[in-house]
């Protein structure tokens, strides 16, 4: 089932429906797709996947769209029609997994949900992603990353303690929603082989945040501390922070008392460590105010570079603040081929993030960029499902499922 050159992929042969729009599906599904699973896009004939709409856009086409579609098979195909809606059971009939990410109750509305999809394929796992799950108050209420970093308390301890609080500078709402609906997949395959039973897996966007909040909720259901905004600062450990330098911020991670009389000595002030407002982790803490401003006073007399190896050869945790531009041509991530190119037809070479798991110490990269609207309905129609010519060109007639369309801005 998987695609050409996916075949000694870890999940070649497992063949996955994706009803999932935007991002914390589509990242669900790229997951799965670049461990050489064969994902089959359902895509709205009108416009498709709404990411398809955000830019920025090269040659017409949306660079959010193909960093997380990569790899994927596009079939336009009208849920509302009733042959449309036919044609996505008889998919799922094919398939190991269905993964969605509508709004609770959409998919049983539309007849394919998991009692539907069960009914055509006994052994389906069918994946669910939503903003607050499939059930409690607020389920049937829509979210954006956003809403669910603001609700969940990210945001509230993300800043500057005498500044307004702030956005995680990624999506990390639906990011990590992807991840722990991913890993509920594979756990789910996993428990059919055995029991060889259809199984529902499903995530809320507002759980998987406080699942990442563990240590903040940690404090404060165990300790009675109520976490706050620590800006650039540890909120238990100092100095573990990032602090100025004389050509822009590094990182220290000064995470013990051996660390830090080490950390005193390459910076030639040996007696910094026998000073009794630092002594310790929890005395630097406490006075962590006094000890920045006398950190920045030297810190600011080096490069970051310089103070980085400096650090290094003195064995204190230590790293530059890299912007995106830096990152994407640093010696560790060429090395671990961590930013790979594919040819797409109309925006040329295109690179994205390749995927970090590494299996037997090989990397299972994506080898085809996203595709285009409707690229792969008439391909899938006749070699997945096996429909005739005739029955394609009348479903094509009757708009229940649209062929390929390659989108303009």
């Amino acid at each position: 089932m998987a695609g050409d050159g996916q075949m000694s992929a870890p999940l070649s042969g497992l063949r996955v429906v994706d009803l999932t729009r935007y991002l914390a599906g589509a990242y669900t599904t790229m997951i799965l797709g670049d461990l050489g699973a064969e994902i089959l896009k359902i895509e709205n004939p009108e416009g498709g996947d709404g990411s398809r709409e955000v830019g920025p856009f090269v040659n017409g086409v949306s660079t959010y769209f193909l960093s997380v579609n990569r790899g994927k098979k596009s079939i336009a195909v009208d849920l509302k029609h009733p042959a449309g809606r036919e044609i996505v059971l008889d998919l799922i009939a094919t398939a190991d997994v269905v993964v969605e990410n509508f709004v609770p109750g959409t998919v049983d509305r539309l007849g394919i949900g998991f009692e539907d999809s069960k009914k055509r394929n006994a052994r389906v796992i069918y994946a669910s992603c939503s903003g607050f799950g499939q059930t409690g108050p607020f389920a049937e209420k829509r979210a954006f990353d956003m809403l669910i970093q603001g609700m969940a308390g990210t945001i509230s301890i993300t800043g500057e303690p005498d500044r307004p609080p702030v956005r995680v500078g990624f999506s990390i709402g639906d990011i990590a929603a992807a991840q722990f609906l991913a890993t509920g997949i594979l756990a789910a395959l996993h428990r059919r082989d055995r029991d060889g039973k259809a199984q529902r897996v499903e995530v809320g966007m507002l759980d998987c945040q406080l699942a990442l909040l563990e240590n903040a909720f940690s404090r404060y259901l165990n300790a009675g501390e109520k976490p706050q905004r620590e800006g650039r600062r540890h909120p238990v450990a100092t100095p573990m922070q990032v602090i100025a330098t004389q050509d822009g911020y590094m990182c220290l991670a000064v995470g013990n008392d051996q660390q830090w009389h080490r950390f005193c000595v390459a910076l030639q002030r040996p007696e910094l460590a026998e000073d009794a407002r630092f002594l310790t982790n929890k005395d630097r803490t406490r006075n962590r105010d006094q000890l920045e401003n006398l950190l920045v006073e030297i810190l600011v007399t080096r490069p970051t570079d310089d103070w980085v190896a400096l650090l290094e050869r003195h064995g204190v945790p230590a790293g530059p603040v890299n912007t995106i531009d830096r990152v994407a041509r640093h010696p560790q991530v060429v090395a671990r081929d961590m930013i790979v190119a594919l040819e797409h037809p109309r925006t040329g070479r295109f690179r994205v993030v390749n995927t970090p798991i590494r299996i037997e110490g090989r990397s299972a990269r994506p080898s085809i960029a996203a595709p285009d609207l409707g690229e792969h309905t008439e391909d899938v129609l006749k070699n997945v499902l096996h429909l005739a010519d005739e029955r394609i060109a009348q479903l094509l007639a009757q708009r229940a499922v649209a062929p390929a369309s390659a989108e303009q801005d």
